[in-house]
């Protein structure tokens, strides 16, 4: 019985980790003229910079702006933290 308890408490835990969400907080820009903004979004899938790089660079450039760079890929516990930072385009793309 104990084991058959750990066995679903494993489970629980992973799925929690497994849907945990994951944003990126990066650098873009618009030329003609220079305009330059610093973003935070939300990254579906895998929390990873190369993830966030494919995913934000097709949003980006749907709204005329080029991907520069993503600073960091984090988790919930962060976001409160740039909110400030991103202003306007803080979840917008």
């Amino acid at each position: 019985m104990k084991t058959f308890l750990y066995s679903i408490l494993a489970t629980v835990m992973l799925a929690g980790a497994a849907n945990a969400a994951c944003y990126a907080d990066y650098k873009a820009k618009q030329d003609n003229p220079l305009r330059l903004h610093y973003g935070v979004a939300a990254v579906r899938g895998d929390c990873s910079v190369g993830n966030a790089a494919s995913q934000l660079s097709g949003r980006l450039s749907s709204g005329g702006w080029e991907l520069l760079n993503i600073l960091s890929v984090f988790e919930d516990a962060q976001l409160d933290d740039k909110k400030d930072s991103a202003g306007e385009y803080f979840l917008r793309f």
